[in-house]
Formats: structure tokens, sequence, C-alpha cells
């Protein structure tokens, strides 16, 4: 079972890698109409797994409680949604397309704020996959191994355009494609390694596994709403990122339902 574990932590990282590799052969920057395709993708896998892999557990998690069992859902989803609001407001970032940097001023490099903006977008998403796989190890709200791999195949698929709006950004700001690549690359290791920790704490985090299940809903969530899908909409083409997000759903839900 651990080596399950190991692969699917690894198996998201490996997407960012694959879609930051897009660099290597393909021009300066991506064609509009495929990164808004790219996001609205992103946004649709990432709330799908939200709502099947990560709520929908919680709350079954705690169906002893009657009615009372979407409590630890309710509470750690909008924790998470507060603790992703923090971090944002708290680090000094750049979002990809925009001039002025977020967060406290720093004096760092436009190349460091974009790559701490990716980086923040993908720490729920390494959480995501660290408390499913904790769920499954623990025997907890009838996560199965299977599921758990269903989550970090949807995160891993998702990441692949992910690296790809990440890399081609640092290269049109003056960086060689080499260095586009590892930056695009880094900015994914957050994802095992906050994983690879909750998995670690798993015996002493079991009794509020359900609420981490839920914060992590919640992180995921607050990047879709506040930053993806905002700029999957802005401007021409709206209705693109639309036809990428419901495909995006679709496949995470699938991907969930039949290997969960």
């Amino acid at each position: 079972m651990a080596t399950g574990i190991i692969i699917g932590l690894l198996i998201p990282f490996l997407g960012t890698m694959l879609g930051s590799a897009f660099v290597f052969f393909m021009k300066d920057a991506i064609p509009e109409r495929l990164q808004k395709a790219l996001l609205g993708f992103a946004s649709g896998v990432m709330v799908a797994a939200s709502v099947w892999s990560l709520l929908i557990p919680a709350i079954e998690a705690e169906s002893s409680r009657g009615a009372w069992s979407v409590m630890p859902a309710a509470v750690g989803f909008v924790l998470g949604i507060l603790f992703l609001l923090a971090i944002d407001e708290l680090t000094p970032h750049l979002h990809i397309g925009d001039a002025t940097p977020e967060g406290p001023r720093s004096h760092l490099s436009r190349t460091a704020m974009l790559a701490l903006a990716v980086t923040i977008h993908n720490l729920p998403e390494g959480m995501a996959v660290g408390v499913v796989f904790a769920g499954a190890e623990e025997g907890v709200a009838n996560i199965s191994m299977s599921a758990a791999i269903a989550v970090s195949l949807g995160i891993a698929i998702q990441n692949i355009p992910e690296g790809a709006i990440i890399s081609m950004p640092m290269r049109a700001e003056g960086n060689s494609r080499l260095r586009s690549f590892v930056i695009g690359s880094l900015s994914g290791v957050v994802e095992p390694i906050g994983g690879l920790l909750v998995i670690l704490l798993a015996t002493w985090l079991t009794p509020i596994l359900p609420y981490l299940l839920a914060f992590a809903a919640g992180a995921m969530m607050y990047v879709v709403v506040e930053e993806l899908i905002p700029e999957a909409s802005h401007g021409k083409h709206s209705n693109i990122s639309t036809l990428g997000f419901a495909i995006g759903f679709v496949l995470m839900m699938v991907l969930d339902v039949v290997l969960g």
C-alpha cells in the first residue's frame, strides 16, 4: 500500500512537469482560446473533485449524526476558504496576465511572484490528494484506495494544462525554455510534500478527517472562484472556457464514480 500511496502522491507532480514541458515545443504564448479552454477545464476538475471526492465523503463519514452530519463539512469548508484567503492576502504574488502584484509589497522579481501565485493554487490540490489517501488508509468515510487514485489522476490531468499556463508566461517574461520548465515544474512540488505530511499525520488526524476533507474542498473552491473562473471568463471566448469547465467536471465525476 505504501508504494501505491507514493505513486499516487507523485502522479499530480508528474502532470505539472508534463504540462511545463510544453514550453519546449510551443510558441512563446498560448493562444487565447486554448488558454480559456484550459482554465475552464481545470476549474471543472477542481469543482467536481471538491464535491464528489471531498464534501460528500466528509458528510458520509458523520452519517451517524443524522441531520447534523453536514456540520463538519460546513465548518471545514468555511475554514478552507478563510485559510486560502489569508495566504492570498499575506503572500506577495503576481497572477498571469496581471501587471500589479497582490499581497504585501516586496522586492521579489516578477518571475518569483508568478511562481508564488501558482504555488498558492497548488497547495489545496496537494492537501486534497493527501487527505483522500489518508482517509483511504484509515478506512474513513468508505474512501477506497481506488477513489484516492481517481482524485490523484484527476488533479494530474488538470495539472497538465496548468503546467503549460505557468511555463509559457515564464518564457514570455524573458526566461530560457529550460528555466521556464524548471520553475513551472517546481511550482508543483508543494503538492506531494503537502500530501505526504497529511498522510504521515493521519493517525493523529483521523478524528478530524471529515473536517480536513471539507477544508481541502473549501481551499480548492477558493482558487476556482477567486482566480480560475474570473481569468477564464474575462474578455472574449468565455463560451470556450464554459465548455472546458463542462468537460473537466464530467471527466472528474466519471473518474470518481467509476474508480471509487
